[in-house]
């Protein structure tokens, strides 16, 4: 690796954006198109809402809870031997769960196998990202998270695969299309910046970030989006399917929704880096606006109003989303981007893990998903409002930088530790 004194802000980075932009479809671009086969689950196995909203559950928390674990092997080996194991641990998930005869089988191979496999892989990409752009940074995010917006083609497509080849062997084929991981993370190249050594170890790291305010803050705002978050892309075809919908009109409005998420993501990158004053701002305006729509859906009966709804859900959804990755550089510092970004979607597990039973018990206890999508965007609301207490980003100094909100935060000194020549 050549050491350099700042990210490049392009050259082999738009590779990594590439790479970037595919795992990320074969990751939550698929997870956001399960809802496809929640309706399977639930008449195969006979199951209540509840208990088959785990599925996905489990598989975003086990992403999220073990982000830290990718992360420090990322340190320790570089992103991509890592990140092509997750892609194989990935696909072999979605393989072994063809052959499920409970649900528990499919906690197993959907919820932890291949949760672990998207654990390597995700994390990982988007620290590396982060470190090869500066100023160039939301866009660069804006279009790897893009990719996620191919569940426009995906939901449809799983539809497809279901009516023809039945749930068992549209998994099999979902399993080949998560293989392509592998060859995701064989372009990843790992970056060495001169800061880095200034940073010291994960041990060192972790304990400054638990220090560290702002950090705290953040994550503490993104665990009450992330309960909320993902509601839709599990309940919303089940929800239009109480409303009398046929099941491929509904998969049809999931994908007008990744239509206007992709828009939202580009456009939210480019504003992140254009518009002046802190990305922070951004990221409040678009989480109240996704609550705001999210609370909106059980008023919504009409077609016209229902795909209204989704285009705004979507496009503020997207938004929301490279922006969030935008500010946690600036609040911990590149050096630190590996450790901070595992330990934040670690604790971001809380609310993956919990948001879509969650939304599935008050299903089964009220009939309906009126109070399931109520409680989705309460918890948007509630995360927008713990952002508006961010020190330094929300409202910083004029002639502050975003290397000097990293500084002023830290208010614990942690000692680095002795390192011989050979050491990195």
């Amino acid at each position: 690796m050549a050491l350099r004194a700042e990210p490049p802000d392009g050259g082999w980075g738009w590779m990594v954006v590439l790479s970037a932009f595919f795992q990320s479809a074969l990751v939550f671009g698929v997870l956001r198109s399960f809802g496809v086969f929640f309706v399977e689950f639930v008449a195969a196995f006979e199951e209540q809402a509840a208990r088959v909203s785990w599925i996905a559950s489990i598989g975003i928390a086990v992403q999220q809870f073990g982000s830290p674990v990718g992360s420090a092997l990322s340190t320790k080996f570089g992103p991509r031997p890592v990140v092509m194991a997750g892609g194989f641990l990935a696909a072999l998930g979605m393989l072994l769960a063809s052959f499920a005869t409970s649900l528990t089988h499919l906690y197993l191979s959907i919820g932890l196998l291949s949760g672990c496999g998207w654990a390597l892989t995700f994390t990982p990409t988007l620290a590396c990202l982060s470190r090869y752009f500066s100023r160039r940074r939301s866009l660069a995010t804006g279009l790897a998270l893009t990719g996620v917006s191919l569940s426009v083609a995906f939901a449809p497509f799983f539809q497809w695969l279901l009516n023809r080849y039945a749930w068992r062997g549209a998994l099999l084929l979902v399993s080949a299309l998560s293989l392509h991981l592998v060859a995701c993370g064989a372009l990843l190249r790992p970056l060495s910046l001169t800061e880095d050594p200034a940073m010291g170890g994960p041990g060192a790291q972790l304990i400054s970030l638990l220090h560290h305010g702002p950090f705290l803050c953040y994550t503490v705002a993104l665990t009450l989006i992330n309960t909320g978050y993902f509601i839709p892309y599990v309940h919303l075809v089940a929800h239009l399917q109480d409303l009398n919908w046929d099941p491929l009109p509904a998969a049809f409005v999931l994908s007008v929704a990744a239509i206007s998420d992709l828009v939202g993501r580009v456009v939210s990158g480019w504003l992140g880096d254009t518009v002046p004053g802190p990305v922070a701002r951004l990221l409040i305006l678009w989480t109240t606006v996704t609550g705001v729509s999210l609370a909106l859906f059980p008023v919504a009966r009409a077609p016209t109003a229902l795909v209204t709804l989704a285009v705004a859900y979507g496009f503020t959804s997207g938004a929301l989303t490279p922006v969030a990755f935008s500010v946690l550089p600036e609040l911990v510092g590149t050096g630190r981007i590996y450790c901070g970004l595992g330990l934040m979607q670690m604790v971001e597990s809380i609310g993956g893990l919990l948001g879509a039973p969650l939304s599935g018990y008050l299903r089964d206890v009220t009939g309906n998903y009126t109070a399931s999508f109520v409680v989705a965007g309460a918890f948007l609301l509630a995360g927008s409002g713990v952002l508006i207490n961010l020190p330094h980003v929300c409202f910083p100094a004029p002639t502050s930088k975003p290397q000097d909100f990293v500084t002023e935060a830290l208010d614990i000194k942690v000692p680095l530790p002795k390192e011989g020549p050979g050491e990195d």
